[in-house]
């Protein structure tokens, strides 16, 4: 199927131009400012007056839980809340049930995206304290990354046998995207707070279970021993302002450091005084801190110190937030209005429109190597979104598309929302509407 898109207003690579774009099969074939010249028969015409074009977002962390956690989601339907969200391509964290730790459970998600997901998709290899020999036969060219989890999280995959650790970052062929918090600290903090307020005790205290000094001190470590082995290295989701001064800016027009760092939407969104009105709601590892820190967060953004904006969409039932704080899992669906929530601070002064394309298309591009994607280029692949900005709308049970069925944003109003969402140049999200097709493809890789 071809397709012209013409009146749109085109958001690429520090640029905003009127312009028309035309795409012959899963390509683009052509970018060219202002007005079509002549219709080609052949071609179905969008056009998108008053609307925003933009590559689509690259996620480069999430957890859609399958195999074996798909009550609480599934590859089935996350990608297509991805997909309303204005996301054609994810990568997908290996602990799941059983944990993703070897190439062949690996390619078993692979076979399952290739049949059910919406969007383009990879999957990370789970580093673990003993299969360094996985690790080794790894395929750069088809495998985004080693996923090594330096504090337990949901599906406790601690990687905390030094030699291991030293493996990791010495032979993986691939970028190694890191969980950092500080396994002892969190336990010293979990038994005493057990010890002082037992049951009693609310979400907000996970800011201090899970605090600063056990993330900082983590993430230094990280650091360190990519220097040592001269790794690349990918810090995931910064929760602190401290760690930020730990990275260099990125930029398109220099070379790409060794080791780069990812902050969350909720991590920008939200602080700890929002614990008292969302509760479990917002419990996630690792923890949403201060003002202070949020703040500090969006700083290293506008300034590229942290080279990614991501979800970690991490979807876990009603039911099971609505427990004891001890006892409720961590983690948030997010994977459907990430670029909501970030269009909303660009309404508030937050971020600029280029600061949002940087870190959400371009960026995870260019980090990972992603061959053909991530950009509105002639010859790429044709991923694209085309954001109405002037479309209020609450997330609500009736519009989410997450499994669960529901957000820590609901409630809040957003102004703009994905109209379409075009994966290798077959429309699949329309105004609303899922379009089912076979459009997505395994995301490959040139390092």
């Amino acid at each position: 199927m071809n397709t012209i898109i013409i009146n749109a207003d085109i958001l690429n690579e520090g640029k905003i131009f009127r312009g028309h774009l035309e795409i012959e099969n899963e390509i683009i074939k052509n970018v060219l400012p202002g007005e079509l010249a002549e219709p080609r028969p052949d071609a179905a015409i969008v056009d998108a007056q008053g609307l925003l074009l933009m590559p689509g977002i690259i996620d480069d962390q999430v957890h859609f839980r399958e195999p074996g956690l798909t009550a609480k989601a599934d590859i089935f339907s996350e990608s297509r809340a991805a997909a309303a969200g204005g996301v054609t391509s994810f990568m997908d964290m290996p602990n799941t049930s059983p944990p993703a730790d070897s190439l062949q459970l690996l390619e078993q998600k692979f076979e399952i995206a290739a049949q059910r997901s919406a969007v383009n998709y990879s999957f990370y290899l789970g580093a673990s304290n003993d299969n360094i020999a996985e690790i080794r036969q790894i395929d750069p060219a088809r495998i985004c990354g080693l996923k090594l989890f330096m504090g337990s999280s949901t599906g406790n995959m601690l990687v905390d046998n030094p030699r291991a650790l030293s493996a990791v970052f010495a032979e993986s062929p691939v970028i190694v995207a890191a969980h950092c918090e500080d396994e002892n600290i969190i336990r010293t903090n979990l038994k005493l707070f057990r010890y002082t307020i037992g049951d009693d005790a609310d979400a907000s205290i996970h800011p201090r279970v899970r605090d600063a000094e056990a993330c900082f001190l983590s993430t230094r470590r990280a650091l360190e021993l990519a220097a040592r082995y001269s790794a690349r290295l990918h810090v995931l989701h910064l929760s602190t302002g401290a760690e930020t001064r730990l990275f260099d800016p990125v930029s398109p027009d220099r070379p790409l450091p060794k080791v780069t760092a990812e902050a969350c939407v909720h991590h920008l969104w939200f602080c700890d005084r929002d614990y008292k009105r969302l509760g479990n709601k917002i419990k996630c590892n690792p923890a949403i801190k201060s003002a202070t820190d949020r703040d500090a967060l969006r700083n290293a953004v506008r300034e590229g110190k942290v080279a990614v904006v991501a979800t970690d969409h991490a979807p876990h039932l009603r039911a099971e937030k609505q427990l004891g704080y001890f006892d409720a899992p961590s983690g948030l669906p997010l994977v459907q209005h990430s670029l909501s929530a970030m269009f909303e601070l660009y309404r508030r002064g937050v971020f600029s429109l280029f600061d949002i394309v940087e870190r959400m298309c371009h960026s995870p591009a260019r980090l990972f190597g992603i061959r053909k994607r991530g950009f509105i280029r002639k010859d790429y692949y044709a991923d694209l979104t085309l954001l109405d900005y002037n479309s209020p709308f609450s997330p609500a049970a009736d519009n989410i598309l997450h499994k669960c069925r529901w957000s820590p944003f609901e409630g809040v109003q957003f102004s703009a929302r994905p109209a379409k969402t075009w994966v290798n140049g077959t429309l699949v999200y329309d105004n609303g509407e899922i379009r089912e097709t076979k459009a997505a493809k395994r995301l490959e890789f040139d390092r």
